[in-house]
């Protein structure tokens, strides 16, 4: 068929680097999302108001949006390898050092080093998959670390808050950080060995950001990934605490409700991914499969709203399982539409750029959730505001980027 691409396989290497920030990407999310889990027991014992609560939930993102640019530039210049290593020791230290924090200011700086750390994780992740994986099979892989990221709150969800509930919010943080080390043992042993050539060394300079910055389509790209993460990170930060306030569940009983859609979200992101690659595969061009998995889970996501508002839970949490879904769906594609438009070159830097684009929705919601429920004493607010977000996230999809389809740049 005219406009079919020509069949290709991604070699063994990439998939056992794929394999490997799958795990990655479970373990950064239990450790982003641990201080949600602590929120409800941490925030009473720290006499926090949910104000300060919000701040110290957006504490984590400040340094994780300023430290994009450089890892995108550090992805594109140095080994994976030795760049997403480095970042995963220093968050990992900085989770088991939260169960020793002695207040307020402390724990926030832990979160600065916290963010600061997880700022290299998706630049590395794009550079893996666009150095080692065609444009027909780059759904797959990228829904696979969704997936992790999906899993990783769902898993920190249900044990932390089994451990808060048990042991306390110290005993969890250290728990989590110390168990995140593990990983580093198989990463340095087997990444070296299995690393594709293009993310070995220096490669290709490519672009400069400041070319990737003048394109339409990168601005579709960045403000689409905001308004997708500006929903995604106020769930991941208030959802147990608004199970636990405004629906009056417990604990336990929030550990496991608040992990369920997560669940979802990574099944849909896994099952979209592999849908996405076959349609195109057969003859489906990128363009109109990333779009339409893109635009399609902003659109469902929506539903949120109406989970905010149901009295009965039980179709409350199945709503919310069904926006999860609808992110697991948009998240299988976003990234293979940044990867394909950057190429290897850009990889990097393009996710950087993203990323830091994108990562600001991380400081605005959990401040801004919290002083919507502190100033109207309800959620409804918190959970309407995203699913606008959402409706923007559309239209920059539709309108603002063009063919997805490698950017041809000027020194190539």
């Amino acid at each position: 068929m005219p406009g079919k691409p020509p069949k290709s396989v991604a070699g063994f290497s990439a998939w056992i680097l794929v394999g490997l920030l799958f795990f990655a990407a479970i373990v950064n999310y239990i450790d982003r999302g641990s201080l949600s889990v602590a929120a409800p027991r941490l925030g009473p014992d720290l006499s926090l108001s949910p104000t300060q609560m919000g701040f110290l939930l957006s504490a984590f993102f400040w340094t994780y949006t300023a430290c994009q640019l450089l890892s995108g530039w550090l992805a594109d210049r140095f080994p994976v390898v030795w760049v997403f290593g480095i970042g995963f020791f220093i968050w990992s230290a900085a989770t088991i050092g939260s169960g020793f924090a002695g207040g307020l200011v402390s724990l926030a700086a832990l979160r600065f080093l916290l963010g600061a750390g997880e700022s290299v994780a998706f630049p590395c992740y794009s550079k893996v998959v666009a150095a080692g994986f065609p444009v027909d099979r780059r759904g797959l892989p990228n829904s696979l670390i969704d997936a992790g990221t999906k899993l990783g709150p769902a898993i920190g969800t249900l044990a932390g808050g089994l451990l808060v509930a048990r042991y306390g919010w110290r005993a969890m943080f250290i728990g989590v950080g110390l168990g995140s080390l593990a990983w580093l043992v198989p990463w340095l042993l087997l990444a070296r060995r299995f690393q594709p050539a293009e993310i070995a060394g220096p490669p290709d300079p490519g672009p400069s950001m400041l070319a990737i910055a003048a394109r339409k389509d990168a601005w579709g790209t960045f403000i689409g990934n905001f308004c997708y993460t500006y929903a995604y990170y106020f769930l991941l930060t208030w959802l147990p605490s608004w199970l636990v306030t405004a629906r009056h569940v417990s604990l336990e009983t929030m550990a496991v409700l608040g992990s369920l859609p997560f669940w979802g979200g990574a099944l849909s992101a896994v099952a979209c991914g592999w849908i996405s690659d076959t349609w195109i595969r057969r003859g489906g061009s990128p363009t109109r499969v990333r779009k339409t998995f893109v635009v399609a889970g902003l659109l469902l996501s929506t539903v949120m709203v109406p989970a905010a508002m149901v009295p009965d839970l039980r179709l409350s949490i199945t709503l919310l399982c069904v926006a999860y879904a609808a992110f697991g769906m948009y998240a299988s594609n976003h990234w293979a539409i940044t990867q394909t438009l950057a190429g290897t070159a850009a990889a990097g830097k393009w996710t950087g750029l993203q990323n830091t684009v994108g990562s600001l929705s991380g400081i605005v919601a959990p401040i801004a959730t919290g002083m919507l429920v502190q100033s109207t004493g309800s959620f409804y607010w918190a959970f309407v505001s995203p699913a606008v977000l959402a409706l923007v996230g559309v239209c920059c999809y539709m309108f603002l980027v063009g063919e997805v389809a490698p950017v041809k740049w000027k020194n190539e």
